[in-house]
Order: C-alpha cells, then structure tokens, then sequence
C-alpha cells in the first residue's frame, strides 16, 4: 500500500525510480541485498517492506517477523553503507507501550509490548549506516496494494462491512492517528528534499481516534447507515497486545493536514 505510492510519489517528481517486490528481492537474504544494491548503487534506498500480521507474529510467526521486520533493516542497512546511498526505513506507534496519554515524541524510549513490536524495534536497532532516516507512523489507509497477501486497510475493511451489516461493535480504545498513504508519501520526498538532519521522525496526519471513533468518521463522511456500539478492547480478545495510547507527536517538522481531511479526499476515490 504505501510502497506504490512511493513509486508513483517519486517517479511523478522526476526521480528515477526501480520498484522491487517480494519477487525481486528477498531482503532477509544478505547476499541478495547487497548484489542487487551493489548492482545498481541507487543514491536513496526506502524500505517499505514489513511483515504486519500482528497477531499471527505474536502466535506462530515470530521467526520470520524478526527476519522481515528486523534483520533484513541490516541487510539493507549495510548495503546502503557500501554504496553510499540513504536508507529511509519506516517503523511504528506500536514500538512504544502506550502509558502516555498525550503521546510520545521522537527520543522517547521505546517499550515494544509484543513481539511484532518488537520485531520492529529490532529492526530501528540495525540502522547501522549513519545516513539514514527513521519513520514512525501508524494505521496507514489508501489504495489496496495489488500484490496477495496484501492487508486491505481499516477504511476499506469498513466500507465493505458497511454492505454486510447494519450493526457494529467497535474497541473505542487504543488512541492513534490514521495516515493516509499520499500524504506520507509526499512527507518522505520532502523530508528528502529539504535535506534534513539524519535521524528519526515522526510523520502521520494530525489528531488522534479510537477504532470506533476512526469508523463514525467514516461512515459519516460516506453517507453510510452504520449502527456503532463502542465496546472496551477486551471485547475482543487478541493474542498480542495493543498500545493504549499511541499518538506520534512531530517535533521536527511542519505538520500535515488533519486526518478527517486526509480520510475525505480518500473517500471521493471510492
């Protein structure tokens, strides 16, 4: 999902840009990582790969939770090293363990309280090439990736819920901040661009909802007829724990729109 909107993000504004999938380049394998880099010394690396089945990671997948999410960030990490090149890697709210009700900034120490996050965790730890910039979102939305296996987001799920059910029980808990793929996109050319100090940064739309609040928003803003009832996150049961509070405070650059801004352009596509 956010991997072609990089592609079309930077190739719209004049870069040069290769598209890798999962078919091209396994990134758990160092020795792939660093022919492939070697071969064609690009000047930017961004790594939009990740292995996000919460809960499956948390059960049975942890291996390759840490393979995808942590270790192959040193694979790429070291190959950017070799080439000179930037590495822009992205991580997330869950890195933190959501006791901060007003949320968390760039230098706060993260508490990972599952093993995805911890996965990714691991993978901000193996940052090993100086010049490189770490990107902290959450709940990201936008055009389904084509690619199978690939997770529709939370408004895309509703949407077709929406055709199924006239009634809806929701976890009005757990506080984040949706993104919206584009705008995280064009963040990361500017962050780029504007040349900014290598380091770690914090970039999702403005505000902050629970999955129930995030769903009223837009069912409201698609004119669909959704009963919500809001229920505690112990209605449903999950293998892994989930952050609390999670919003992403930016410090360190100009902030985006608001997330119901974000979520009504989104909207007209559909």
């Amino acid at each position: 999902m956010l991997g072609q909107e990089l592609a079309r993000e930077f190739s719209g504004n004049g870069y040069e840009v290769s598209s890798w999938d999962k078919e091209e380049i396994d990134i758990t394998k160092k020795e792939d990582v660093s022919k492939k880099i070697s071969d064609l010394k690009p000047e930017i690396i961004i790594n939009a790969a990740a292995y996000n089945a919460v809960d499956k990671i948390e059960e049975s997948d942890k291996e390759l939770g840490e393979a995808v999410n942590g270790y192959a960030v040193g694979n790429l990490s070291e190959a950017a090293g070799a080439v000179d090149a930037i590495l822009v890697h992205y991580s997330t709210d869950y890195v933190f363990d959501g006791k901060e009700i007003d949320g968390y900034k760039e230098d706060d120490e993260p508490r990972p309280q599952s093993v995805y996050a911890a996965s990714k965790r691991l993978g901000e730890e193996q940052l090993k090439n100086e010049k490189y910039y770490l990107i902290r979102t959450s709940r990201l939305f936008g055009e389904p990736a084509v690619s199978e296996g690939a997770k529709k987001s939370f408004v895309d799920v509703m949407l077709r819920i929406a055709g199924e059910k006239d009634c809806l029980e929701l976890v009005d808990e757990e506080l984040s901040s949706p993104t919206y793929v584009c705008d995280l996109a064009e963040r990361t050319r500017e962050i780029v661009e504007w040349k900014k100090p290598f380091g770690i940064y914090h970039v999702t739309n403005v505000g902050g909802c629970t999955w129930y609040g995030w769903a009223k928003k837009i069912f409201e803003l698609s004119s669909k007829s959704v009963k919500l009832i809001p229920v505690g996150a112990d209605r449903f049961p999950r293998p892994a724990k989930r952050p609390k509070y999670s919003v992403l405070l930016n410090t360190k650059l100009p902030p985006m729109r608001k997330w119901e801004e974000a979520l009504a352009e989104y909207l007209k596509t559909k």
